[in-house]
């Protein structure tokens, strides 16, 4: 039987705030959004605070919380799924205003969006080993399934994004001011 301790439970607290920047990187890389990310976050640290008692000293804390972490956005996603989609005007954020620098903030809204035309599933598996740096262990371990089935994911999910990101080519965009000849 597994008797937790007081100096176990603050341990835990303690070693959660390690982690709130990569969980909060993850959260937004999965929700595009920075409100439903902390939120995701948010939710993630109570469960894992609430549910301490599950939590065996000694194993890997980090694949324990990207496990969390990832079961609550699958869950959020099937009950939106359920309920139909939701954009509020805070969801645009920064972005529905374009400044200096435009090329930057184009390629990085592509990337997004390639990435949001991955299956979930590589999506995840992409996320948590290319962004996170998760060996293929431990995303197997935070998401449940086979390595194998990781690196079957992660590979046809790389696949999909070379595709989609050198299939149309880079794009040309017409520099105005600043060029050759007269202003």
């Amino acid at each position: 039987m597994d008797v937790k301790t007081d100096k176990d439970a603050a341990d835990l607290r303690v070693n959660l705030d390690s982690y709130v920047e990569q969980l909060q990187r993850y959260a937004f890389a999965l929700t595009a959004s920075r409100d439903r990310a902390q939120d995701l976050v948010q939710n993630c640290l109570v469960r894992a605070l609430a549910n301490s008692h599950r939590f065996v000293p000694g194993t890997n804390l980090r694949a324990w919380l990207f496990t969390l972490l990832h079961n609550l956005y699958v869950s959020e996603v099937r009950s939106q799924s359920r309920r139909g989609d939701h954009l509020s005007v805070s969801d645009l954020g920064d972005d529905a205003v374009a400044d200096g620098g435009q090329l930057v903030h184009v390629e990085f809204r592509d990337m997004v969006a390639s990435l949001g035309a991955l299956d979930p599933d590589q999506r995840a598996v992409i996320l948590l080993v290319g962004v996170e740096g998760l060996s293929y262990k431990e995303a197997a371990e935070v998401l449940g399934v086979p390595i194998g089935t990781v690196m079957s994911r992660l590979s046809r999910g790389r696949e999909t994004l070379r595709n989609l990101t050198d299939g149309v080519g880079p794009r040309r965009f017409r520099v105005v001011g600043g060029g050759k000849g007269g202003d």
